[in-house]
């Protein structure tokens, strides 16, 4: 019931967005006029009107989606379950707002074939027309780097390029205002202005007041070395303390100049403490230019955390049901932090973890994790050995966790190994709604 009720509000939320994204089409509908269906050449024109109303509502709200704001994205489900229709909202702008002028001009083509040339080219002193082609340029270019035609993009240059979101919505907004003729005058002031401020106060967030009141400033006061490109950073706060749940995520920038590389830059890393300690602790693989340079990082350094995000395990007050939890590599981290939580609460549970690691060089943690999984009440922790038995199977699955249907199931690790878990699940008749994984997709 927990998980159903967690994925009903997810998909409400969702729906909502759309729903309001769709509020201008209403007002749009309102002012259709049996002479928009006169000819081809009204129809064209009423089709890129209505391309031009839907591409810029999905254009705003999609741009209010990027807030980051903490708290958020839990009726979502969590962050990066919020930027998937973030994601969907800014494709299906781009696609409306490049059919806009292309229609419009088909329109134009019907009269004259000059008089098309001119709609889509028109004197420089046209601000209304050029500044909607401005607006489109710049979307090409930032919205581009995240389709994967493109391949995988360097994840800050992608963040830079990302900035000229803030362009694209002022340019779109100076091209509707000017020209104000997709609905009624004052409807148009009125329908765009509150789109314009849902934008602008995401924008406003993201770029101002985070940097003064959502980050909160860290010392590097003990580092750990579980691997030899691991570490778990030990956090001691400067002001008041992160309040969060086992399995939260945050954003964390590092300010320590000595670095290689990722002076200032931000990135999510998963929380391996447990919310009652008094400091925070994060485990950072070697993964890239930033994660590998912050293996070096010096004891004293300033950082500053932003967050909680996410949504991975089930609320606190929910009722207890029996789990599963399939990691690998430094997808063990929510779950040690879970585990050392439960630990220090003297709390247990009915649950099943299965640890899938290369070989035992590679088992980060398991030391502790078996430590703690015997002090757990009802927690039983099985390794996975890759070298030795091959990938995850659902006999496998099956063999250590008799009654899986019935459990929660929560994944964290490696692309590959989530796809083939949630695979086997499906295959042994785990419900949809049962199962929870967190990929970091350009967060």
């Amino acid at each position: 019931m927990v998980a159903v009720s967690q994925l009903l509000r997810a998909r409400v939320a969702r729906i909502l967005v759309w729903t309001l994204a769709l509020v201008p089409l209403v007002f749009f509908a309102l002012g259709v006029r049996l002479s928009d269906f006169a000819n081809l050449a009204a129809v064209l024109n009423l089709l890129g009107r209505l391309s031009g109303v839907l591409g810029l509502a999905f254009l705003l709200l999609s741009a209010a989606l990027s807030a980051r704001v903490p708290g958020f994205d839990q009726p979502f489900g969590g962050l990066t379950k919020l930027w998937k229709t973030h994601h969907r909202l800014g494709a299906a702008a781009l696609l409306l707002l490049m059919a806009h002028p292309l229609l419009l001009a088909f329109s134009a083509q019907v009269h004259d074939s000059s008089l098309a040339f001119a709609t889509l080219f028109p004197p420089l002193s046209d601000l209304a027309t050029w500044s909607g082609w401005l607006a489109l340029v710049l979307m090409m270019v930032f919205l581009a780097p995240s389709f994967s035609f493109f391949g995988p993009p360097d994840y800050e240059r992608w963040k830079r390029v990302h900035q000229l979101a803030a362009l694209a919505v002022i340019f779109s907004l100076i091209h509707t205002f000017l020209f104000s003729r997709t609905m009624p005058a004052w409807l148009d002031l009125v329908i765009w202005t509150i789109f314009a401020a849902l934008a602008l106060g995401a924008v406003l967030w993201r770029f101002v007041f985070s940097r003064r009141v959502g980050r909160l400033p860290y010392t590097v006061v003990d580092i750990e070395r579980p691997a030899n490109n691991v570490i778990e950073m030990t956090l001691e706060p400067r002001r008041r303390p992160l309040q969060y749940h086992a399995g939260n995520f945050v954003y964390m920038t590092p300010f320590d100049r000595d670095l290689d590389n990722g002076y200032g830059e931000e990135h999510p890393y998963t929380l391996s403490s447990s919310p009652l300690e008094s400091n925070l602790r994060i485990a950072i693989k070697d993964l890239g230019n930033a994660s590998r340079a912050l293996q070096a990082i010096n004891l004293g350094a300033r950082v500053t955390v932003e967050g909680p995000f996410g949504r991975f395990f089930k609320s606190p007050d929910a009722v207890p049901r029996p789990e599963l939890w399939v990691s690998g590599g430094i997808g063990v981290t929510p779950f040690l932090a879970r585990m050392r939580h439960l630990s220090a609460l003297d709390e247990g549970g009915d649950i099943r973890f299965i640890y899938c690691v290369q070989d035992e060089a590679r088992a980060l943690y398991l030391p502790e994790l078996e430590k703690l999984a015997a002090s757990i009440p009802g927690c039983k922790l099985v390794a996975h050995y890759f070298y030795r038995e091959g990938p995850l199977t659902r006999t496998f699955l099956r063999e250590h966790c008799g009654d899986i249907e019935q459990r929660e199931v929560y994944i964290c690790g490696p692309q590959p190994l989530n796809r083939l878990v949630q695979s086997h699940l499906r295959a042994l008749g785990v419900p949809r709604a049962a199962i929870h994984s967190e990929e970091f997709e350009l967060l």
